[in-house]
């Protein structure tokens, strides 16, 4: 019987598909409304409403995206990057390279930073060897989707398919799925998606120019002088070895050595100590020069490089400033400003890197290393105009990063092997890298998504009304009518091709929303185990393909790639094809 409850429901159900699709209003406060109309005609109480605030998956998304966003901030991932990258010469052995190294890495951290990491390493990449960048970032995001969709923590929807399957208002009694559950298709998937894109991104991938992928007409270039210390790694190196010719976004032009200056650097040539390299670059590509493991230093920088947080910052000298027709030196910006200027840029002049005789004109563009108290310092002058904040650094001691990421890792095996909750170890990680201070409190509140979190508090609501209404009962009796005699087989395939379609062109939490309900109920009317129907849900919605809205990762490449909406489902839809074979194939086997 249909009653007002359930026709409710439905209504609400397009509601919040037609608005998330049209972009109507935000997503977050299109399913606040939506959960609100439920509640004000009493179809959910108050309480049912705001469970989800309980709900312990939830609560792991939250603490796995501030640990996420700790570790971008100690850098650990672009360390990785650089060392792994460095011999990677073709475009064959960059794919390899990036696929099976990113879907590593997002199984286990959030995939968003992670692509916003890689796509800068990627682009410039490209440029050096001359290949489109469109070839690689599509791939990119897809080798972070499948990654992800391997393991409980990959992925948001993954455990937000967990928050629903254990809520006591849907189906009470159900267990909560472990970490590595999602490993039967996931792990399979990455080596048979990595092969499809290796094989197939040639031949399906666009070579396309982006418009932000030009170089753009006011692109500064600096030049940066570096000196090798004593005890660098390089030292004995060849130029080709250290791998100082590959580093994106710069150039080596000269080499400073006793005196003599070297402006045709062979590869073959031998690194010493005390070497002055001079490199010209991108202003946002500085900071690689100051990474430990090249053991390089800024001499004009001095002892501003021992600091724990230090900035790169561009000023530009304003037309009345004081500091016009002085030499750099008699200046001392390091006394007034806590910095010091290691590079200038003069419209088309080349100023040297040896800056400290040159005389400030109007208009000069200043790149500074500065300290903690430069802000305070430059509030109130009229010298100069702030113009960007290129780099934040901060150096976090070698001991600590091993403790996070260590600690992250006995996280993951502790619950993997239900020794202690998967909830209890990141909150006692969380608490430990604030008492480290690799971490401040301030600073890992504002890694809080309180979108994502109200989205998901407010699915667990909706889904709870499908259930409660018999919603989800009247959509499982048409599916089961449609399909079922056609097999099981036939109804895990409608649920996936349903589940991909909403993920797609809606939003892969809008479509777990709706098909978990339905799920659970089609598998306790057949009497069959829970499981498989609930994971068909949670991959057809988590590997997402098919369009570049449908996910996060697809629309943050869509832009830089010069993609259109077409070559997401050229190349997506065989490996969406894929995936839901290898899916069903799986899942019915050991289930069934």
């Amino acid at each position: 019987m249909i009653t007002f409850e359930i026709v409710l429901v439905f209504i609400v159900l397009i509601y919040i598909i037609v608005s998330l699709y049209t972009g109507l209003m935000p997503p977050a406060f299109t399913f606040v409304v939506g959960v609100v109309v439920l509640g004000f005609f009493r179809i959910l109480t108050p309480s049912e409403i705001l469970a989800g605030f309980a709900n312990e998956q939830v609560m792991i998304i939250i603490l796995l995206l501030l640990l996420g966003e700790v570790i971008r901030k100690t850098a650990i991932t672009e360390l990785v990057f650089d060392r792994y990258f460095r011999k990677a010469r073709s475009y064959n052995g960059f794919m390899r390279r990036m696929v099976f190294m990113v879907s590593f890495f997002s199984a286990f951290l959030n995939n968003t930073p992670l692509v916003a990491v890689m796509m800068p390493y990627v682009r410039t990449w490209s440029r050096r060897y001359n290949i489109s960048p469109s070839r690689l970032l599509i791939p990119l995001s897809y080798a972070a989707i499948l990654g992800g969709a391997s393991t409980l923590i990959g992925t948001s929807t993954n455990l937000i398919v967990n928050g629903m399957i254990t809520d006591q208002h849907l189906i009470p009694g159900l267990p909560s799925l472990g970490i590595f559950d999602f490993a039967w298709v996931g792990v399979p998937m990455i080596f048979l998606g990595g092969i499809y894109l290796l094989v197939a991104g040639k031949h399906l991938l666009p070579a396309r120019t982006a418009h932000d992928d030009e170089e753009p007409p006011g692109k500064r270039t600096y030049f940066i002088e570096v000196q090798v210390k004593n005890n660098s790694p390089l030292v004995g190196m060849t130029i080709e070895e250290s791998g100082l010719r590959n580093l994106p976004g710069m150039y080596l032009v000269e080499i400073h050595r006793h005196g003599k200056r070297i402006f045709v650097v062979s590869n073959n040539l031998v690194i010493e100590k005390g070497d002055r390299l001079t490199f010209a670059g991108d202003n946002n590509q500085i900071s690689l020069l100051t990474k430990p493991e090249y053991g390089l230093t800024i001499p004009s920088a001095g002892m501003l490089q021992r600091k724990r947080k230090t900035n790169i910052i561009e000023i530009v000298i304003s037309p009345n400033s004081s500091m016009i027709n002085k030499r750099l030196a008699d200046v001392n910006f390091r006394a007034l400003y806590d910095a010091a200027v290691i590079s200038i840029y003069r419209n088309e002049e080349k100023v040297p890197p040896r800056i400290r005789d040159t005389v400030l004109q109007p208009g000069d563009v200043l790149l500074l290393y500065t300290g903690a108290d430069f802000q305070a310092r430059a509030r109130n002058t009229h010298d100069f105009y702030f113009i960007s904040n290129v780099q934040e650094m901060e150096k976090v001691e070698k001991w600590k990063i091993f403790i996070l990421l260590g600690g992250l890792i006995l996280s993951i095996i502790l619950a993997a092997f239900k020794v202690v909750s998967l909830f209890m170890t990141l909150v006692v990680l969380l608490m430990v890298v604030m008492i480290l201070k690799i971490a401040k409190p301030k600073e890992v509140a504002k890694g809080i998504d309180y979108n994502l979190g109200l989205i998901i508090v407010m699915s667990l609501a909706l889904g709870t009304a499908m259930i409660k209404t018999g919603a989800a009962d009247l959509a499982a009796r048409y599916f089961i009518a449609l399909f079922i005699p056609y097999g099981e087989v036939a109804v895990l395939t409608a649920i996936y091709v349903v589940t991909a379609l909403l993920a797609a062109y809606v939003t892969n939490k809008a479509a777990v929303t709706i098909m978990i309900p339905i799920a659970l109920t089609i598998s306790l009317q057949l009497h069959l185990p829970v499981i498989p129907f609930v994971l068909t849900v949670a991959y057809a919605a988590a590997a997402n393909f098919l369009t570049p809205i449908g996910y996060q990762t697809n629309l943050m490449v869509y832009g830089p790639g010069g993609y259109q909406f077409k070559d997401f489902f050229r190349i997506g839809l065989p490996l969406t094809v894929m995936y839901m074979a290898v899916t069903i194939v799986i899942l019915t086997y050991k289930y069934f």
